[in-house]
């Protein structure tokens, strides 16, 4: 098969022909017809992820048929479309029988864990635990774009933040991840405020449902135009970039018992971030993490897609070769792009 591989971090990338993955007794072996180009995957090629060992293909966000399956899979068979969570859970640790895969103790992750998307072919394991059947009604170029950032921006807003209607919900960074908090959010009835350095993100932003947007690149407090907006700062408030500044200003923006969700990455030297503790005593205010989605929480979110009430298809800002995909990968700390690229020609 044809795979995107890259034989030392921070090195150049290229397309090569390798053997066929085979899938374990209890995974499944994918044809992939589309994959989104995700930071995570930076992090990775730069070599702040531990689990990773060279040489590698990345690539976790994935649509695709099922074309093997191990002797002890039984829920999925050849032929099924399916998508994947980017964290996949064992289904038998402590955390995943309390139902929470996202933080399995012994998750695998394609791109991270093991040979990722960027191929033509892919392995899961624990298949029954993770794969998804993906309805007609959704194309497997949409479906890409839901694996990680998406069901992450979802849980995040949903069950981490249990954001409602005419709640104040900021979002700090409008990638993939930041424009799709702000879709789901507003599509639960908030109001959303969008923050981000560059206009043609924060137009997006406006186009998915933001309320209002802040341009964070003139140097003014942006803690203090929220909290003026919204009457005392926002009930909610998400990190959907991952840096120092943003973790920072997500948590200094709530009101009093408002919620922080850290969504976007903080590694490397950003791994230990200033954190205003003296807000988040005097305000009782609450720090929380989101890491992806159970796949077994989807159906909620592909009913609503299907519904018509969230339209991830619009956060596709263009399509890419794999070949395209090795100039791309190593410039997304640019920020060249807004919205959402799919590698959807191997």
């Amino acid at each position: 098969m044809k795979a995107l591989i890259y034989e030392s971090f921070r090195g150049p990338l290229e397309v090569q022909n390798v053997p066929d993955p085979k899938p374990k007794p209890d995974g499944a072996i994918i044809r992939v017809e589309a994959t989104g180009l995700c930071r995570s995957d930076w992090h990775g090629w730069m070599g702040h992820d531990p689990d990773i060992r060279l040489p590698h293909v990345p690539g976790h966000e994935l649509a695709g048929i099922v074309v093997d399956t191990g002797r002890e899979v039984k829920n999925f068979h050849k032929g099924g479309r399916v998508t994947v969570p980017f964290v996949c859970g064992c289904g038998q640790c402590r955390q995943c029988l309390s139902g929470n895969h996202q933080v399995c103790d012994h998750q695998s992750q394609p791109g991270f864990t093991h040979w990722g998307s960027f191929a033509q072919y892919v392995a899961i394991d624990y298949a029954d635990v993770n794969l998804v059947l993906l309805p007609d009604e959704i194309d497997s170029l949409t479906a890409a774009t839901l694996g990680c950032r998406f069901i992450t921006a979802f849980r995040a807003v949903v069950d981490q933040g249990r954001v409602s209607e005419g709640q104040f919900v900021s979002i700090h960074g409008c990638g993939g991840v930041g424009l799709s908090a702000i879709m789901i959010a507003s599509a639960l009835g908030a109001r959303v405020i969008a923050v981000d350095i560059r206009e043609d993100s924060l137009d997006l932003a406006r186009e998915l449902g933001a309320a209002y947007t802040l341009n964070a690149s003139g140097g003014d407090d942006i803690t203090a135009h929220i909290k003026d907006l919204t009457h005392g700062g926002s009930h909610v408030s998400l990190d959907a970039l991952g840096s120092p500044e943003t973790c920072f200003n997500s948590i200094a923006c709530l009101q009093k018992r408002g919620k922080h969700i850290q969504v976007g990455l903080m590694a490397g030297a950003h791994r230990h971030p200033r954190v205003p503790m003296d807000l988040v005593v005097a305000g009782e205010l609450e720090i929380l993490g989101s890491h992806g989605m159970q796949a077994f929480k989807y159906p909620e979110m592909l009913r609503m897609i299907q519904s018509g009430i969230l339209h991830p298809e619009k956060l596709i800002e263009k399509t890419l070769s794999l070949e395209e995909a090795a100039l791309a990968l190593p410039a997304m700390d640019r920020f060249e792009h807004k919205g959402v690229m799919v590698i959807d020609r191997f």
